[in-house]
């Protein structure tokens, strides 16, 4: 395996994704020659050229920049980067070190208190949270996350001790998150999601088994009530369960909404600690707070800390993300992707707006994901008041016979839907009435967030 000390040079391929961008922000922060390719600009490569990493965008190898000896040299991909893509190629057939990305996460977490976010849903979020109560507290912490928080601006965070504990998101696609041998780690769902990977959800639930199996003696496991764990996974460790609705060791109680913040007391094994604020929007954020507290009082973060820490909690971007509050409309941008998260994302909305027409445009995310999940997308979205279904995002697949943005459309029971090119938007705005407006979906939808907000300032507040 590589030795950091030894490494003067970090390639990225994929460089501009969200964890490959914070293993890139580390190694430039450690004094590496850091640069990278991806294929196309984004606010987030913009952002590492202007912290001085170089990157390009051109699948051509006279673009590659001259690398130092191939010994003092690490070249890390992302499992999206196709296996005959010629600059992966290169790098292959020319004996420099290659590293999925997930291996190297689990190099850099080695021999450190990590503290393993996993889960279906929420993951971001709760690994983001759990980062700020750790980072506002005497305990501090280093943090890999998978979205930008908007307390920090970044998806790395580093201690401003000798903290030894480091908060990394663990992603079950791929079964990256097997790389990881966590302290302390939560899971929040299990359902069944990249069954592209997969197959069947008997093989997701296995893989988490797995990641049960590699927390460290004497470690312990947050999980939400009712996912299907077993503590036969791994008996040498503690268990604890998390909810909003259910008895649970970690459990919010007497929720209620306040000026549109939410309050609410939290038991816990450490005690009950009173009237905790929540500012950032969604019922699912107060559950995901739950877990992140829950982690935060197992890391040693006192009961003050965390009430204080909690109610500074702004958010990561795309996450329940309030971009725009007019006259008219309200404008969210979600990244909910899979059929629960548009339910729990769509079920927050009208808990949080009683009685407001909402009007949600959906971008399908890869081609095997509205196959196995056409129904429930369709029933997810049958909550909405008006339904823009765009075209699918197919990222790292080739189009599937038979399968399209119809297939959803075809199953739901909502009467105001459309079938709409992502080229249609903003200007087809105009024919609704909303009062919400949501765009949700994990592909480029989130590149129409600009676009939406100039029409809605430009036709709202006139």
């Amino acid at each position: 395996m590589i030795e950091i000390d030894k490494i003067k040079r970090v390639y990225l391929l994929g460089i501009g994704g969200i964890g490959m961008s914070a293993l890139a922000r580390y190694f430039h922060f450690i004094g590496k020659v850091v640069d990278g390719y991806d294929k196309t600009p984004s606010a987030l490569t913009l952002d590492l050229e202007n912290e001085g990493i170089a990157i390009h965008y051109d699948d051509d190898l006279q673009k590659v920049p001259t690398l130092a000896a191939k010994d003092s040299t690490v070249v890390i991909y992302t499992p999206a980067v196709p296996a005959d893509f010629a600059e992966f190629c290169y790098f292959r057939d020319n004996g420099f070190s290659i590293y999925k990305r997930s291996a190297v996460l689990g190099l850099l977490t080695s021999g450190k208190q990590c503290i393993a976010i996993s889960g279906t849903h929420g993951k971001t979020s709760v690994t983001t949270m759990t980062a700020h109560l750790l980072k506002q507290s005497h305990v501090d912490c280093s943090a890999f996350m998978g979205g930008i928080s908007k307390n920090y601006g970044t998806n790395l965070l580093l201690p401003d001790n000798k903290s030894p504990y480091i908060v990394v998101e663990a992603d079950e696609f791929d079964r990256s998150f097997l790389q990881l041998h966590p302290r302390l780690a939560v899971i929040t769902w299990m359902d069944a999601d990249h069954l592209d990977i997969y197959g069947d959800h008997e093989s997701v639930i296995k893989a988490f088994a797995e990641f049960v199996s590699q927390i460290e003696d004497g470690g312990t496991l947050l999980y939400r009530k009712g996912a299907n764990i077993h503590r036969h996974w791994n008996q040498k460790i503690g268990y604890f369960s998390y909810s909003v609705t259910e008895e649970a060791d970690y459990q919010a109680v007497n929720i209620r909404i306040i000026d549109g913040a939410y309050h609410f007391d939290l038991k816990s094994p450490f005690g009950e600690i009173k009237n905790l604020t929540l500012t950032y929007p969604g019922l699912m954020n107060v559950e995901n707070a739950v877990a992140a507290c829950g982690m935060a009082l197992l890391s040693g973060v006192t009961q003050e800390e965390i009430r204080t820490a909690l109610t500074g909690y702004s958010g990561v971007v795309r996450r329940f993300d309030v971009r725009y509050t007019g006259k008219k409309t309200i404008y969210i941008d979600d990244y909910a992707h899979h059929p629960r998260e548009l339910e729990a994302t769509i079920r927050s909305v009208r808990d949080l707006y009683p009685g407001k027409r909402i009007t949600g445009i959906f971008q399908p995310h890869l081609f095997s994901r509205t196959k196995d999940f056409a129904g429930d997308f369709a029933a997810a979205l049958d909550l909405l008041d008006d339904a823009l279904v765009m075209e699918i995002y197919p990222a790292r697949e080739s189009p599937v016979e038979g399968v399209d943005s119809d297939l959803i459309l075809s199953k739901m029971k909502l009467k105001s839907r459309l079938r709409c090119q992502k080229s249609q938007i903003p200007d087809i705005l105009g024919n609704y009435q909303h009062e919400i407006l949501l765009t949700l979906g994990a592909g480029d939808i989130d590149r129409l967030a600009d676009p939406i907000i100039t029409y809605l300032r430009q036709n709202e507040d006139v």
